[in-house]
């Protein structure tokens, strides 16, 4: 009944305001009318569960399915996920078809004071589709004190203390707990992230919700958070930690929450990987087409193998661009 195997997920739409209908063109299912701004793919967060489609697990939850196999799922480094009931990540897709507001995520520490039994957020972003002018406000420009910054939200000059960075398909973005930031539209995204739903935000554009309000700020417990020190930051390179024939492996995103790499293969290729009970992996396929552990993904899908799974492989039969998820 509990035999490991690569567990498929139903995407949980979500219809904020800053969204658009650009998900359709990476093969998810949208509502008839209306705007869809994220795609939950593999989520256990009360906000949105993810239901397992394929398996003897069809149909269950992935919370049901953490109670039900516990470190044979998460692994041995996600202990803690198990005690406090909680699966460790979060992914998603992104449609930031317009401005999301400016905003900032706590770290663990914060969440667990001021959030109940919520996680912090770090999130990486992986930029899979962006218009021409497309780009992303991270950290400051200039160096600023809270004070500072308090009356430029009050003041709303707070866009000339923020750092621009343009934004193209291929580029990835690792934001960490306290960093302030914002996607300024026209980009779709894939986001590895903790488990977390909380946002501080401390300036919207001055829009209004549906129901004619402006919708809610969290300046003081933003103020408590943010981190001043990111002045001038510069998107990441990649890393290049293997390469061989058929394949090369760079490291996006590495932090304590979890590691991302990048897996770009060419026809033919072949990985050999092993989840010997530490780790699960949460792999996607961002374009082209590949095997992994047995399921055939199409592109932009994700797949979650448990920790305690043994030997897989990975292959394409042409050139595809994968992203690899872990604990270390």
């Amino acid at each position: 009944m509990n035999e490991p195997y690569p567990m498929l997920f139903k995407p949980v739409l979500k219809d904020y305001i800053w969204g658009g209908r650009n998900l359709e063109k990476f093969g998810r299912i949208l509502p008839d009318s209306g705007i869809v701004a994220e795609s939950w793919e593999i989520s256990s967060h009360k906000d949105g569960m993810s239901y397992i489609i394929n398996g003897i697990h069809a149909g269950k939850s992935l919370q049901d399915v953490q109670e039900l196999l516990g470190e044979d799922l998460v692994g041995s480094h996600n202990q803690w996920a198990i005690e406090r009931k909680i699966f460790p990540l979060l992914v998603k897709l992104l449609d930031a078809n317009q401005r999301l507001s400016i905003q900032v995520h706590p770290n663990d520490e914060y969440a667990r004071l001021n959030e109940g039994n919520e996680l912090g957020k770090s999130e990486m972003w992986v930029v899979l589709d962006a218009h021409p002018d497309a780009a992303i406000m991270y950290g400051f420009s200039q160096q600023v004190t809270p004070q500072i910054l308090l009356q430029a939200i009050t003041g709303g000059t707070l866009e000339k203390y923020l750092k621009k960075l343009p934004i193209k398909a291929g580029d990835h973005i690792c934001i960490p707990a306290g960093t302030l930031h914002t996607i300024l539209g026209g980009a779709v995204m894939a986001e590895i992230q903790q488990n977390s739903n909380t946002t501080y935000r401390v300036y919207d554009w001055n829009r209004v919700g549906e129901n004619g309000q402006p919708r809610t700020l969290h300046i003081e417990k933003a103020l408590d958070v943010i981190n001043f020190d990111q002045v001038g930051c510069k998107l990441p390179i990649p890393e290049l930690v293997e390469k061989q024939a058929n394949f090369t492996r760079e490291v996006l995103c590495k932090n304590e929450y979890f590691t991302t790499e990048r897996i770009s293969m060419h026809p033919n290729g072949n990985y050999s990987g092993f989840c010997g009970g530490s780790t699960l992996e949460i792999w996607g396929i961002l374009s082209g087409e590949a095997s992994v552990a047995g399921q055939n993904l199409a592109e932009i899908q994700f797949v979650l193998l448990p920790a305690n799974l043994g030997v897989f492989s990975v292959s394409s039969t042409q050139d595809a661009v994968l992203l690899r998820t872990f604990v270390e």
